[in-house]
């Protein structure tokens, strides 16, 4: 076998190429492409282009959120440890996973729910003009959801892609009829991955210097 080496930088820019060209011709708005590319290129299936749902004003708003240092929070570890910390950083964000506050763990066992809802509940008011990621637990989005219709304050964005086959689809089509800005995958693919994917693409937005 032979195979030609490549710079980081350079499999990149050729594993873009191949995505171009695999996907063809879409009606993804400028803004919205360089997203659903690199959840392409982060899982390897071109059939994301085809189920991924962006609400109208969602690249608008998590750039800016993120150009005002906003809060993000995580529903796991693993989304946060994909997330680029050294763009954020130059943005002023701190992103923190939900599940880190020490009472989350007390709630669930009295509301005797699972620990990611108990915890996006705890942490949504600190969420609030923010991001919230979710790429694991439907439960959260769910809960995210109750929460924003009995009032609460809505985040900038909700990135809501967990992934599995027991209320993933459910959680996902019901952010899909939401009015606050979201970015979903309808049906039962997500995950961790493919969520940082989505942050790290519009971290990258937000630090050039062109307005999306």
């Amino acid at each position: 076998m032979t195979w030609q080496p490549r710079l980081p930088q350079e499999i990149e820019v050729e594993s873009f190429r191949r995505i171009d060209a695999l996907v063809g011709a879409h009606d993804f708005p400028p803004g919205v492409w360089p997203v659903v590319r690199r959840m392409i290129h982060t899982t390897g299936d071109v059939d994301f282009h085809q189920s991924v749902k962006v609400h109208p004003q969602a690249i608008t708003a998590g750039v800016e959120a993120l150009r005002r240092g906003c809060a993000l929070g995580t529903d796991t570890r693993m989304l946060l440890a994909g997330i680029s910390t050294g763009r954020l950083g130059r943005l002023g964000v701190e992103p923190f996973c939900i599940l880190d506050d020490p009472e989350v763990a007390g709630d669930a066992a009295r509301q005797k729910t699972t620990r990611t809802a108990a915890g996006l509940e705890r942490a949504l008011p600190r969420l609030a003009g923010g991001i919230v990621a979710i790429g694991n637990a439907p439960t959260a989005l769910l809960r995210l959801l109750e929460l924003l219709e009995a009032g609460a304050p809505a985040p900038a964005l909700v990135v809501g892609i967990p992934v599995g086959f027991v209320n993933a689809a459910e959680s996902k089509e019901a952010l899909s009829r939401q009015h606050c800005p979201f970015i979903t995958v309808l049906g039962p693919k997500g995950g961790s991955a493919v969520a940082a994917a989505v942050i790290n693409a519009l971290a990258i937005m937000a630090l050039e210097e062109i307005p999306s």
